[in-house]
């Protein structure tokens, strides 16, 4: 029988009604890191989710303001901007604080998601297999622990939509402790899950493992297929692929591998989704050798590299063997291609160029 903890935390039925997005972003001006493809990015997002952009707000601050984020003046503009254009969620591009979050709410009488928020939610949606969605509802209910105060009046408002599925839903009532409990539950199934990975890693190392890494939508699942002559689920949006994915591939007569496709990375991932797919990630460790998969096809793929290259590193995997992959070159011409990594493989998932390449570096490596 279903627990008490485990009834109230059963999601309400999605509202018909689409999500129509106010969006807001603060833009701090740093030189090294300019706000327009990772609001590209935060967009991108939210349309993923479902989501409708009704607009997009952009403020020029040398800092955040500690009461509002966005300060007093411009959330009362936001809130005339939300009734002018119908927008019925505030989007928040940039880190906000409980604090911010409670005072921005009594200004702006809309529910405010957070970019944490946007990405478990679109988790949510794609989460498929037990093991996903036990993932996906810790990440959850960690970032909700860490932000209760002042959430209050925005779940009271919630009714469905984007930001909204899964454990986001639940009753207001539901505490501090029955948060702990149910946490402390889903923690202990995840215990099992990786204790029944170690099992199956156990039984499988006569193979070598590749391990696919690289920014999400950086075509990982398409190029397994290419690879290991696969049919795993492939679609053209962030986060498609969830759960692990385990395919052998020939390297030559009589040599084999084993190729693990993987979640997707992404700037700044939140550290509730790290530390709930740990048993995911675990795959990673153990992988002879990494194929960081990189998006030849997005002009913004350095950025892109370095955030995947900054999340190997919180994971202790810089140091893994590593072949860098530069996917999609069928979509760029020969000037994109000459600005590539030199030591990158370049190949198509699509059309197969690059891939016996490939597999002949991987049959030197392994």
């Amino acid at each position: 029988m279903a627990t008490q903890a485990q009834r109230e935390l059963r999601p309400f039925s999605t509202s018909p009604t689409p999500t129509r997005a106010l969006v807001v972003a603060v833009d701090l001006d740093l030189p090294d890191r300019p706000l327009a493809p990772e609001l590209e990015e935060f967009i991108a997002l939210i349309e993923a989710a479902g989501a409708q952009v009704a607009d997009v707000v952009v403020q020029h601050r040398a800092a955040v303001d500690p009461g509002t984020l966005v300060g007093a003046g411009k959330a009362h503009e936001l809130a005339e901007i939300a009734e002018r254009t119908g927008a019925n969620a505030l989007f928040v591009f940039n880190e906000i604080r409980p604090r911010q979050r409670a005072n921005l709410e009594k200004i702006v009488p809309l529910p405010i998601i957070d970019r944490t928020m946007l990405i478990l939610d679109i988790f949510a949606q794609h989460a498929r297999s037990r093991e996903g969605k036990l993932q996906v509802e810790l990440a959850q209910l960690r970032h909700r622990a860490a932000n209760l105060a002042g959430l209050g009046a925005t779940l009271s408002r919630l009714g469905g939509g984007v930001g909204t599925r899964g454990p986001g839903e639940t009753k207001l009532e539901v505490d501090r402790r029955r948060i702990r409990m149910r946490i402390s539950a889903l923690e202990r199934d995840l215990e099992h899950v990786r204790r029944h990975r170690r099992t199956q890693r156990s039984g499988r190392k006569a193979l070598p493992v590749v391990a696919l890494v690289g920014y999400t939508n950086a075509g990982k699942s398409s190029l397994l297929n290419r690879l290991a002559h696969a049919e795993s689920f492939v679609a053209d949006q962030p986060f498609a692929t969830l759960d692990t994915t385990l395919r052998k591939m020939y390297l030559a007569p009589g040599r084999a591998t084993l190729v693990a496709d993987t979640v997707g990375f992404i700037t700044d991932l939140p550290k509730e989704l790290v530390a709930a797919f740990r048993a995911t990630l675990e795959e990673l460790s153990e992988a002879d050798v990494l194929l960081h998969v990189i998006d030849a096809s997005n002009p913004d793929w350095p950025r892109q590299e370095n955030s995947v290259r900054q999340i190997l590193a919180d994971l202790e995997l810089d140091r893994k063997p590593m072949i860098r992959v530069a996917n999609k070159v069928d979509r760029i011409d020969a000037a994109a291609r000459a600005l590539l990594p030199a030591d990158a493989v370049p190949v198509s998932a699509l059309t197969g160029e690059g891939i016996e390449r490939l597999r002949a570096l991987l049959a030197e490596r392994l």
